[in-house]
């Protein structure tokens, strides 16, 4: 199964209109899978059963052993783009708990190939790396308990989880509240776009409306995290299971993909920076990042799904925003366009906060009144002030954060 785009490369003003439908995008969802499916076919029962019973085989040490005795399965029975991205899904948190089992002291230098090669097969189709991304973790790791019920915390779960109970789903679930927040958003950056592609300002300031009363939205429900999320289970559990083998000396040399490259491969952890979603606002309002994060940034790019990727690219293609409002001299466009960045800006402000609390706090906490073990496996000293990403997390979140700020417009 791959997954294609229409490209148009023309003139803007011979664009046909930028559609979310082109780039596989849905306006309810935004970058959000709608309906995944919660089983693979009975031929791929083997990874099924291991997937559903991962945070116990992973506490009692059983996780290797079951995947070296899992039989090698071809890829090629999985059929449509839903089986495939399920596929990935449960191959790579296999993957994670198969590395992570025994805490950094106790990494594995070579996957075996009867994960491997599967693995490598199906990213290969969807253009996505053999390691568990954000794609996998939250946009298409989800399901409804009462398919007819609401979308609201209580109603869902997600398919497949790792060692965290009920803090490991709170943090799957409200990241996935934050990117259905982003939904409006994400379908007002297409009516900018074409009410530029137009010169239709009227309806340019309130699409610029929408896009900031999204971006609010975002930042109330990431204050959800505070009750769901316990900081010692995030901090000492959970992100061990995010980590991937870029740059982490608990892998100094990567990871052997057997039967897929003799040679071991870097890949970076699962991260925020990964969502499609912050990448696109920035983008669309035209904001210049430092050097170093633009680079960090671009580089989480290729751990997007290639249709996400591709609408990023779009609208680095169409008329910039900024340009065309500074041209315009219309105030109330300079006043939507500034209420964006705002809204911006104050959500990455808060996400500074949550790093804080989670990450900062809590490697302090961990290290001054150990408490009760929430698990077997001690919290990794590689990812005490970094993100599972690679980034120096604090520091990267206040630049891009600063870099923000300043794309305030003036006349």
């Amino acid at each position: 199964m791959h997954i294609t785009m229409e490209m148009n490369n023309e003139h803007p003003k011979e664009q046909l209109p930028f559609t979310l439908r082109r780039f596989h995008i849905s306006e309810d969802y935004g970058f959000l899978l709608p309906d995944p499916l919660k089983e693979l076919p009975p031929f791929y029962s083997p990874w099924m059963e291991i997937a559903h019973k991962l945070p116990q085989l992973i506490e009692n040490h059983q996780l290797r052993s079951h995947v070296n005795k899992m039989p090698l399965l071809s890829s090629q029975y999985l059929q449509g783009h839903k089986e495939l991205y399920l596929a990935h899904v449960v191959l790579s948190y296999i993957t994670m708990g198969y590395v992570w089992q025994e805490g950094e002291k106790g990494t594995i230098k070579v996957l075996p190939r009867n994960l491997a090669i599967p693995f490598g097969e199906i990213s290969r189709v969807l253009g996505l790396p053999p390691i568990l991304v954000h794609a996998d973790f939250v946009l298409v790791n989800w399901k409804k308990k009462n398919p007819y019920g609401p979308l609201e915390f209580e109603n869902l779960e997600p398919i497949i989880c790792l060692p965290g109970g009920a803090s490991l789903r709170g943090f799957i679930l409200v990241t996935f509240l934050v990117e259905k927040a982003a939904a409006p958003g994400i379908k007002a950056v297409a009516q900018v776009v074409n009410s530029i592609l137009q010169l239709d300002n009227r309806l340019l300031e309130k699409a610029l409306q929408e896009v900031a009363s999204s971006l609010r939205d975002m930042t109330r429900v990431l204050k959800k995290m505070h009750d769901c999320v316990d900081p010692a289970i995030f901090y000492g559990v959970i992100r061990l299971f995010l980590s991937g083998w870029r740059d982490n000396p608990a892998l100094p040399e990567g990871l052997i993909y057997e039967g897929v490259c003799d040679k071991p491969l870097v890949y970076s952890g699962g991260s925020a920076a990964q969502s499609t979603t912050l990448h696109t606002f920035d983008e669309l309002l035209g904001i210049q990042h430092c050097r170093e994060s633009t680079a960090f940034l671009h580089q989480m790019r290729e751990y997007m799904p290639p249709h996400h990727r591709a609408f990023i690219k779009e609208i680095q293609s169409v008329p910039p925003l900024r340009s065309h409002i500074l041209s315009s001299r219309n105030e109330g466009l300079c006043s939507a366009y500034n209420m964006c960045v705002s809204a911006l800006s104050d959500l990455r402000t808060y996400h500074i906060a949550m790093v804080a609390k989670y990450i900062i706090a809590a490697a302090r906490n961990a290290k001054t009144k150990p408490s009760e073990p929430t698990s077997s496996i001690s919290p990794p000293s590689f990812l005490e002030e970094r993100g599972t990403g690679g980034s120096e997390v604090l520091s990267f979140l206040k630049s891009v954060r600063d870099t923000t700020k300043e794309a305030m417009l003036t006349f």
